[in-house]
């Protein structure tokens, strides 16, 4: 999954689609969904003396959103833009903005030399 918690990212469709970027509060364990922050808001009902909430009535909460349906916000080029994935000299694996090709983070660590002892 090339989108992770913490990220901010634009909505393209639905009924909270707009070019204002949202932070990323969640992935779902398949990778396909996100939850963005206010972004397909539900009412969910809970009964009295629920451990969520003693008095009852309507909880407002996020629920997930197809990933497919989001793109990464740049904060380089000021753009939503796909990421991409690529291996730096030293064998570290990397996150990248497919326009500007600016870093968005280091993925995975360089693997260990495998030296024989002795």
């Amino acid at each position: 999954m090339r989108i992770r918690k913490g990220d901010m990212v634009v909505v393209l469709t639905g009924d909270d689609a707009s070019s204002v970027p949202r932070k990323v509060l969640s992935v779902v364990q398949s990778g396909d969904k996100v939850v963005v922050e206010g972004v397909n808001r539900v009412f969910k009902h809970v009964r009295r003396g629920h451990p969520k909430s003693q008095q009852g009535g309507r909880l407002s909460r996020e629920m997930p959103v197809s990933s497919s349906n989001v793109a990464y916000f740049c904060s380089a080029c000021g753009k939503a833009t796909r990421i991409g994935m690529r291996l730096l000299a030293d064998g570290r694996k990397e996150r990248f903005c497919k326009k500007c090709d600016a870093s968005i983070g280091v993925i995975s660590p360089a693997p260990k030399s495998a030296s024989v002892p002795g």
